[in-house]
């Protein structure tokens, strides 16, 4: 297997002190034990001059593919643009700020090698902060409910992906693509394999609370009908209260009489339906609008320069 040739895909985002500092060590890696390679660089938007970084390594390496997208797409797409390019025959995805030592990869394909098509590093320690954490616990939550994640599997972005898998990944139609979804999806072998996960030289992390709430309305509203039968759920409960409510009140007109005074009731009622009413709305329309976005715009992500590719 150490004659395969790997794919190392690296999504960049204002990473500039630091991305020169990974390529030269995910090289020094490869070149070290002989094994082929190449180095797929996703420049996600980056405003601090990460691509003039990633430009000079490509133009120095006829090994590393270095693509700028258009706009900052997230994460999860620039790894899929990644994939999409990839010719190895397995698919290494680690972060660009060190905190997956590109020396731990050796962990991953040696667990590789004994027959699983998708293995993820699983961290001795985190060097996380606690509300990303927080944002993992949920996450894994979601991973388990729509994607069937194992209980024991633990997922993370350092991960290898066998060539049969990432082909049925880059074939699924999606604007919004989930990284780990899908490999879950089409792998059959997934498993974890210890390494080691250090905290971040420099700066601090790109990944905030918005980000995590952008990603879980990936998730779930792209790989998941759970809110609108949520949704669904609770109108059938509200329509079988407010229909046992008319009953009880019609009863009472009819034994005891009407009073004037029932306004309060009418106006707490109201607002609770026409609430519930604009939930609904607003859920489908989150569908709606994801929806035509995936029609109307064939293309996940828009390549703005390419080194050492046919874009």
């Amino acid at each position: 297997m150490a004659s395969e040739m790997y794919s190392v895909i690296i999504p960049v985002f204002n990473s500039a002190p630091i991305i020169g500092t990974t390529v030269d060590r995910v090289i020094d890696f490869f070149v070290g034990r002989g094994w082929e390679y190449e180095l797929i660089l996703v420049n996600d938007g980056s405003s601090d001059g990460s691509w003039n970084v990633v430009r000079e390594k490509a133009a120095d390496n006829p090994r590393i593919k270095a693509f700028n997208l258009l706009h900052n797409y997230g994460q999860h797409t620039a790894v899929f643009c990644g994939l999409q390019h990839a010719s190895g025959a397995y698919a290494i995805t680690l972060d660009d700020d060190l905190q997956n030592p590109p020396e731990e990869i050796a962990h991953l394909v040696a667990k590789a090698q004994e027959g699983h098509d998708l293995v993820f590093g699983r961290f001795r320690q985190k060097q996380h902060a606690g509300y990303r954490r927080l944002g993992t616990r949920l996450i894994n939550s979601m991973n388990r409910h729509i994607f069937n994640k194992p209980d024991d599997l633990v997922l993370t972005n350092f991960r290898i992906i066998r060539r049969d898998v990432v082909d049925r990944m880059c074939a699924y139609k999606t604007n919004y693509p989930y990284i780990p979804g899908l490999a879950l999806l089409f792998a059959t072998n997934p498993a974890n394999t210890w390494v080691e996960h250090h905290s971040r030289p420099i700066a601090k992390s790109n990944y905030n609370l918005l980000r995590i709430l952008e990603l879980v309305m990936r998730i779930v509203f792209n790989y998941s009908s759970l809110p609108l039968r949520l949704v669904n759920m609770a109108g059938m409960l509200v329509a079988g209260a407010s229909f046992f409510l008319g009953v009880l009140y019609l009863a009472r007109a009819l034994i005891v009489g009407t009073s004037v005074p029932g306004w309060a009731t009418l106006v707490v009622l109201l607002s609770f339906l026409n609430g519930l009413i604009l939930l609904m709305l607003g859920m489908l329309g989150e569908y709606l609008v994801r929806l035509l976005n995936q029609i109307s715009s064939p293309q996940v992500y828009y390549v703005k320069e390419a080194i050492n590719a046919r874009e």
